[in-house]
Formats: structure tokens, sequence, C-alpha cells
């Protein structure tokens, strides 16, 4: 079943949470369809465990074989590892940082990406969907070096990738999160171990703070909306994470 984030004159983004983390095995992961009247794109498709029912799902909307986009926010298998079959099943081209347009490949059999790819340079572009757009957003260190957050401004939703993660069960996933105090605990660990940097948080706080948002959407847990998006940027722009913890003892030969 799909969550409906948006659904106003003929523009549609949905999001599944419950495909990927069946018996518990794997870390739950959201997947996202964008539908503009005739065009459609997929953000995030996952792993294999989940394309199966998610291209099922999908086809209740939008027919998968007419998708005309993949987004990637960068290339972990929990993003893309089902890629070959998307490239089997679909005509679209798969958009993603140029650091990794030469390392998806690994993902499928050779020439099923030939001409298919596009890169996205570092400064991010906008990317047309029919006759709007979702913008890429430079979201490097966060935690992937090569990382991109899409903006949409139709439904204003930022769809945030690994920024924003709340561990949860696909059950809880799709519940909104307005007020952040409470949902805090599902979230620094992770934002702690996983965000590079300090700096690199107080550079996207500053990137995104004039942005019309309505909702944070990341790629694992629950959306963020209401007061709760601007709370988050808040609270990022002032997280020590990542290297901002290290020190000679996390770099010594293991006794």
């Amino acid at each position: 079943m799909a969550i409906e984030l948006f659904n106003q004159n003929g523009h549609v983004c949905l999001m599944f949470s419950h495909l990927s983390d069946e018996g518990g095995e794997a870390v739950q992961a959201n997947q996202f369809l964008i539908v503009h009247d005739d065009h459609g794109c997929v953000i995030d498709p996952g792993g294999n465990m989940a394309f199966n029912e998610l291209l099922l799902t999908i086809g209740r909307y939008f027919p998968p074989q007419r998708l005309d986009k993949i987004l990637a926010s960068h290339a972990d298998p929990d993003i893309i590892a089902s890629l070959d079959r998307w490239m089997t099943s679909t005509q679209a081209q798969l958009y993603i940082s140029k650091l990794w347009e030469r390392f998806a490949p690994h993902f499928c059999k050779p020439g099923k990406t030939q001409g298919r790819i596009v890169g996205i340079p570092d400064a991010g572009m906008r990317i047309p969907v029919g006759a709007t757009e979702l913008v890429a957003l430079p979201a490097h260190f966060l935690h992937s070096e090569g990382n991109f957050q899409f903006w949409d401004p139709v439904s204003r939703i930022l769809f945030s990738g690994d920024l924003g993660v709340s561990l949860m069960t696909s059950a809880d996933a799709g519940k909104r999160v307005t007020s952040l105090a409470a949902h805090l605990p599902r979230m620094e660990a992770f934002h702690r171990r996983y965000m590079v940097s300090g700096k690199v948080l107080k550079l996207w706080a500053n990137m995104v703070r004039d942005l019309p948002i309505e909702m944070i959407v990341p790629q694992h847990g629950a959306p963020l909306a209401g007061a709760a998006v601007w709370e988050f940027i808040e609270w990022v722009q002032t997280l020590s994470c990542g290297i901002d913890h290290l020190g000679p003892g996390h770099y010594a030969v293991p006794a």
C-alpha cells in the first residue's frame, strides 16, 4: 500500500515504506514515486527484496514501462541494488552523482546501462518531469561523497536521502512527525555516526533554510512535517558528528 504524500492537479507523490524490512533482517527503507500528468519517476528504488512488490504496487498508480527516470541519492545497495531489474523492466534513465555513474553499471549485466545514465554534476541540476521539474540539491558527505537530495517545488517536499533518517519499523515509518523533540531518540545516534561532519551539516542548513519546504521525507523512517521541518534544520546545524568525534584511539591496530 502506498502512502500519499501529495496529490493535487495531476501531481502525485507516493511513499512506499513496507517493502524491505521483512523479518527484520534488513534495514527499513522508503521508496518514492513522483507522477506529473503522463510522466513518472522513482526515487531511490531500493534493493532486490523491494523490487517485485514495488513494481506491482507502482502499476496501480502509473504504468512502470512508462517511467521516465530513476533518481538515486547515492549508490548504496539499499538505494540501487535492484538497478539491473529496473533497467530490464523500464526504459528509464538513471540520474546519479557523476562520481557514481561509472560504478552503477556494476549492479547490472553488461550493456544494460549503456546510454542510460545521467551524471549529476557536483553543483546539482534541474531534472524535468513532464512540464515540471525536480531540483537535485547538493548534499555531499551526508553521508556519501557523491550525494544529492531531490526537492519538488510543486509539493514542496524535500526527499532527503539519509539526512533526517529515523530508525523504526515500516508500520511506524508512514506516520508523519510534526514535533521533533520526542522523535530525536530515533534519530540522534544515526546522525552522529553516519553524517561526516558538523561543518557539512551547517552548510546544508544554510542552503535549505530559505527554501519553501512543507515536508522532509528521508529514505528511512518517518516524514517530518509542520514545525518539525524547521526544528530539524535548527537541530542539525549545531550537531557534532562523524569526524568531529574521531581521535588517535579510533585508528589503532586491534590488540
